[in-house]
């Protein structure tokens, strides 16, 4: 299996740091608007809250984007845009975005798209399995993910890469369904597991396979699309 596709470096390369702010402010915004204000009662938004200090967001940016996404200050008016297509060599992607133009991020979407293909909606989605994924470290290298994964009720687990993981610590991504992702983060919570992500994904059913050259093409049009604001997250197969 395989998660969303992230920008390597992304953090460390982005042009300003404001568009990472903006970006994570959003996913505070949605989490909060969509769920419980409270991160401890809320996975998704308890992991945006982390990755948000783990950036150095000011505590009141934070604060501030909790109380608009739950409606406590001034309404926040964005919404979740997906669009569904084709990178370079008939790659298929999803990209969701959280936008409070619709219009305007459409029309940017296509001209990001010119050197790929844009579909309708469904062209491509009926190549992904949609669940609830779960990356988390635990401090026990030793730790049995297999055996936490069925305790859990998580449907399969893999292991995370290990530069995406502390040294002498165990890293896993937990999949589920949709349905079960508050009950697996919450007994992984529960189990001494430090949640990096909890959410809804888009997982590919199969893999492109891509010669070097092309995979290159293919990662610079998907960096292409993650520099823009509105883009959130991006999903493929490769």
């Amino acid at each position: 299996m395989g998660a969303q596709w992230k920008h390597a470096g992304q953090q460390e390369n982005a042009n300003k740091r404001g568009a990472i702010i903006g970006k994570l402010v959003k996913e505070i915004l949605v989490a909060a608007k969509t769920g419980d204000p409270n991160p401890s009662n809320n996975s998704r938004l308890r992991v945006a809250v982390e990755a948000a200090k783990k950036a150095s967001v000011p505590r009141d940016t934070i604060e501030r984007a909790i109380k608009r996404g739950s409606g406590q200050l001034e309404p926040v008016n964005i919404e979740m845009v997906t669009y569904e297509g084709f990178a370079p060599h008939q790659v298929p992607v999803i990209v969701e975005c959280l936008t409070e133009n619709r219009n305007r991020t459409a029309a940017d979407v296509r001209v990001l798209f010119r050197k790929g293909q844009l579909g309708n909606t469904g062209s491509v989605g009926w190549m992904f399995d949609r669940l609830g994924v779960i990356e988390a470290t635990h401090s026990d290298g030793k730790t049995d993910i297999e055996s936490v994964a069925i305790e859990a009720g998580a449907q399969n687990v893999e292991p995370l890469e290990k530069s995406d993981v502390p040294a002498g610590q165990a890293g896993a991504r937990f999949f589920c369904e949709t349905t079960d992702l508050d009950v697996v983060t919450k007994f992984l919570t529960a189990a001494g597991w430090v949640l990096t992500q909890a959410d809804m994904n888009y997982i590919a059913k199969n893999k492109v396979e891509l010669s070097d050259d092309q995979k290159k093409e293919v990662v610079s049009f998907l960096e292409s699309l993650d520099e823009n604001d509105d883009v959130q997250k991006i999903y493929t197969a490769i």
